[in-house]
């Protein structure tokens, strides 16, 4: 697996969520569900699926944003009803590898960027971008914001 940092900028159209963490497992799919059935409705889209994240800060910290929807070209002259454009620029240690392999693939990125030096931004949106492959199981890029 290989382990990158870097600087990107997003620019995403899609539906903003407020939930449970311990939610998040069903809440955000529900939305990408309802993300994906507009697609049509969506200018300038690349056709990839994109989730971001409030960081959990600490132990107290139970609920949190969310926001899934698809990754664009540019900034939109108008935005579906109920969706919103969204753009963040931030510096992140990345991975990829399969869906199935989510948690661990959180915890080697976080471990990797620890040993790197760098220091989590707590304050801005973990971003995971999904790809689907043409054999076998989707995969999954996590970028973890980092200073």
């Amino acid at each position: 697996m290989e382990y990158k940092t870097i600087n990107k900028n997003f620019k995403v159209v899609g539906f903003k969520g407020r939930g449970a963490f311990d939610n998040f497992a069903e809440e955000v799919p529900a939305l990408s569900k309802q993300v994906l059935s507009r697609t049509n409705e969506i200018e300038n889209h690349l056709g990839i699926e994109i989730a971001l994240f409030e960081p959990i800060r600490d132990s107290s910290h139970r609920v949190g944003d969310f926001f899934v929807g698809l990754l664009v070209n540019d900034s939109l002259n108008t935005v579906p009803a109920g969706m919103e454009f969204i753009e963040i620029n931030q510096q992140y240690v990345t991975a990829r590898d399969k869906i199935s392999n989510i948690s661990s693939l959180h915890s080697y990125l976080l471990q990797w960027a620890n040993e790197q030096g760098h220091a989590r931004n707590l304050e801005s949106y973990i971003v995971e971008t999904y790809h689907p492959v043409q054999e076998g199981e989707e995969e999954v890029r996590i970028y973890l914001p980092i200073y």
